[in-house]
Formats: C-alpha cells, sequence, structure tokens
C-alpha cells in the first residue's frame, strides 16, 4: 500500500524494516534484488520517481517501507516539506526496527545520507549501509570507500558492499533483514499473541 499522510499508514505492529537513499542510489533495485522479485519496487532512470511511503508486507506483520528518494530538488518544494511530515511519523513507529541506507559507493557518503543517519540514531534504530553498484568499481576502490563508510559510522550503524546487477552482498544484506525480522523473542510472542 501507498501513503500520501500518516493515517494511510498500515496499523503499528509487527516488524518494519524501511529503505532510505538519495536519489538514484539504487534503493528500488536493491529491494528488488534482497526480495527476489524483480518488480515488487519501480526501478527508473529518473529521479525521485518515488513520492510517497510503499509498505509491502512479505508475510503477516512483517513488512518493508521504500522511502521516496532525498537530495532531488526538481519536486516541489511542498512535496518535500510533505516528506518530511511523513518521516518524522514513520519515525515514532514502534514497528519500525531498522533501516537501510541505501548509497552509491561511486559517491559514498554525503550530506544527505549523514543526516540520515543522525535521523535514525534519534531514536536508536538499526542502520545498515548498502553501498550499492560496487560493481562499478575497481576492488582497491571498492574496499577504500568501505573502509571510509565503516569509520565514519563507527558504533552507528555497519555497512557492506553491494550490487543488485552482480548481486554481490545480497545473500549478507538478507540476513540481515532476516536477523531484524526476528531479533526480539518477546516481539515474536506479542506478534503470535495478536494473531
Amino acid at each position: 500500500m501507498s501513503a500520501a499522510a500518516p493515517a494511510q499508514f498500515p496499523g503499528d505492529y509487527g516488524i518494519e524494516v524501511a529503505f532510505a537513499g538519495r536519489s538514484n542510489a539504487g534503493k528500488s533495485s536493491a529491494i528488488n534484488a534482497l526480495l527476489g522479485r524483480s518488480g515488487m519496487a519501480r526501478a527508473s532512470k529518473e529521479p525521485g520517481r518515488t513520492r510517497l511511503l510503499n509498505f509491502f508486507e512479505l508475510k503477516v506483520q512483517r513488512r518493508i517501507v521504500d522511502l521516496p528518494g532525498y537530495g532531488y530538488a526538481s519536486a516541489p518544494r511542498e512535496e518535500r516539506a510533505r516528506w518530511v511530515g511523513l518521516l518524522e511519523a514513520l519515525r515514532g513507529r514502534r514497528s519500525l526496527r531498522g533501516i537501510f541506507l541505501v548509497v552509491d559507493a561511486r559517491r559514498g557518503l554525503m550530506d544527505g545520507d549523514r543526516g540520515l543517519v543522525e535521523w535514525a540514531q534519534s531514536d536508536v534504530r538499526e542502520l545498515h549501509v548498502l553501498l550499492s553498484k560496487a560493481d562499478k568499481l575497481k576492488r582497491a576502490e571498492s574496499q577504500r570507500v568501505l573502509r571510509a563508510t565503516r569509520e565514519w559510522l563507527a558504533n552507528r550503524g555497519t555497512a557492506q558492499l553491494f550490487s543488485a546487477t552482480s548481486h554481490a552482498g545480497v545473500e549478507e544484506a538478507q540476513e540481515r533483514l532476516e536477523e531484524w525480522y526476528v531479533k526480539d523473542p518477546d516481539d515474536l510472542n506479542e506478534i503470535a499473541g495478536a494473531d
């Protein structure tokens, strides 16, 4: 389901994992690669195509949230202001377990990415950075970007190299996603009681 306002969000129960990133960082492609479903999140060469919060239910009470890409200055100011309200409402949800931050490895962490890390940490969300399009870099370059990202993150999150095209790092990211879905046994008991 797509949400243009917090009132359209699904109920705040279960576990959600959000996917965030700059426009054209490869967010939709990463979601599709992780889920093994080629058309679930619509990938486009045109930046700023995701304009709403898109909730995908994978299993009962297990959702992915595809966030609008940031850093896309061509979106109308009113629309960008509405996105901020949507993100703030999302941050207040108990069901939001973690955030995958998709960063184009060729560019590394930029100001918007660092801001998102700070936003996530203000509520102590788990954060994992996917350095996407890593197949477009030489090995030494990709290792340098990975090392720099991990150093900057320190204890605020984790990072890995990733490519939706070559499938490098897909299994590692899938394992992280699964960890977040089953991390707290108390959550699972609470969910089972809600069924």
